[in-house]
């Protein structure tokens, strides 16, 4: 409705002289292009003055419509323009700025803003990080060209979301914390429930990691399991993630207009994935104790050959303070974004289910360190083996078949195939 036609900036000095004034003045100029100049100056006119006189809830997508505007006067439509037009058509450019920076000055709140609108999704801070990106390893930098290419299309998508539930954040929050997570955990759980169960399809078991165990599972005592994940999942989570939002909302919107940048978000999840670390670790060996261990952590030690399902099968309290703790502290430290909080509850839900998976599957990360703590209960209490390393809790791990088969498959052959089981000198455990 507001768009055009792309206006274009007016070229430098030196390039007229390149091509030769001559060119560019014999150039036509028809009625066509004075018709799309005059409608274009004041359909910006208009938009610009009503965007002052706009009420604080009015759709921002419309108002971006003119920035998507002064992106498209490029390519065929430059050759036919004389230097005058161009001049115009700045001015056209320019009144799209300021209008979005009127809407932006309504709507965002300064603090969200954190700077000038980028295209890539980055305030300064952003830019400047993403000035000195050779300074980031390969993964990351691959990761953050693919956010900068795609940084407009989340953020309109984030947008129209946001419009749809304006006045309705709390419902918002609770579906991003409770709905996206649980269908993302009990998606991966159904495909894995079906091979354990069922044998099939038979390629899957083929990466059993222990080969003789649970085929198939024992149906009675996976029933029981699936009570107590319920149980947990409902009454345990659901109204932690209630208390963490009355949190959150202390500290500001957790479903600000405005999502986070990349280098943001990417240092929140390096900071929860510490801190989930630090805490799981050590209240897993708290519960380890033997005054706690029979009362509360036997339970989820029944399975010493684990199902993805079994990962939060475990005494209430050891939920609550053990599993759900040191997942969703972070976010609450940090007040962070609805987008990056449900990004983050998916991953953790998805990464616990593959410890527990029992399946050694290709390209998907290593369960052979928690299948060991299962199997022998007193090595291997954290997530990523770092304090384990540090204390000692994995020595015997490092001397098993199972600690060389502790990497990432990145092909189809199982790993219990390539790496038999062999006695060897530093088993004796």
């Amino acid at each position: 409705m507001y768009v055009c036609g792309p206006p274009v900036r007016t070229p430098p000095p030196h390039v007229s002289h390149m091509h030769g004034k001559d060119n560019i003045k014999d150039r036509a100029r028809g009625p066509r292009d004075e018709e799309r100049n005059d409608r274009c100056s004041g359909n910006f006119r208009v938009r610009l003055e009503s965007a002052d006189q706009a009420p604080a809830n009015q759709e921002p997508c419309v108002v971006l419509n003119t920035r998507r505007a002064s992106r498209r006067l490029r390519g065929a439509e430059r050759r036919n323009m004389t230097p005058e037009t161009r001049t115009d058509t700045r001015g056209v450019a320019s009144a799209s700025r300021q209008c979005f920076s009127l809407w932006r000055k309504k709507n965002v709140p300064q603090k969200a803003a954190g700077g000038s609108w980028s295209p890539l999704g980055l305030d300064e801070e952003g830019r400047r990080g993403h000035r000195v990106g050779h300074l980031v390893p390969g993964g990351v930098r691959h990761l953050q060209r693919f956010w900068g290419a795609s940084g407009d299309f989340w953020q309109d998508l984030w947008t129209k979301l946001h419009v749809t539930f304006e006045g309705h954040h709390t419902a918002l929050f609770y579906l991003g914390t409770m709905l996206v997570p649980t269908l993302a955990f009990w998606g991966v759980n159904a495909l894995l429930l079906l091979v354990d169960t069922t044998g099939k399809p038979a390629f899957i078991t083929r990466y059993r990691i222990q080969v003789d165990k649970n085929n198939p599972v024992d149906k009675r005592k996976l029933f029981h399991a699936l009570k107590t994940v319920l149980f947990n999942h409902l009454c345990i989570s659901g109204p932690m993630v209630v208390g963490a939002y009355q949190l959150m909302t202390l500290r500001g919107d957790p479903c600000g207009p405005q999502l986070p940048t990349f280098h943001r978000a990417l240092l929140e999840l390096a900071f929860f994935s510490i801190l989930e670390e630090l805490m799981f670790y050590y209240s897993h060996r708290l519960f380890h104790q033997p005054s706690l261990y029979k009362r509360f952590h036997k339970q989820h030690h029944e399975w010493t050959a684990p199902i993805g399902i079994v990962c939060i099968y475990a005494h209430p309290l050891e939920h609550m303070i053990s599993n759900m703790l040191p997942v969703a502290l972070g976010p609450v430290v940090l007040a962070s974004h609805l987008t990056t909080t449900s990004l983050w509850l998916c991953m953790a839900l998805i990464s616990t289910t593959i410890s527990h998976c029992g399946y050694h599957l290709p390209f998907l990360p290593s369960p052979e360190f928690h299948d060991f703590h299962h199997l022998r209960f007193n090595q291997c209490f954290g997530v990523f083996g770092v304090l384990d390393r540090l204390h000692g809790t994995d020595a015997k791990f490092r001397l098993t078949k199972q600690y060389e088969r502790h990497s990432l498959l990145t092909g189809l052959t199982p790993l219990s195939e390539s790496v038999p089981d062999a006695p060897t000198k530093g088993r004796d455990l």
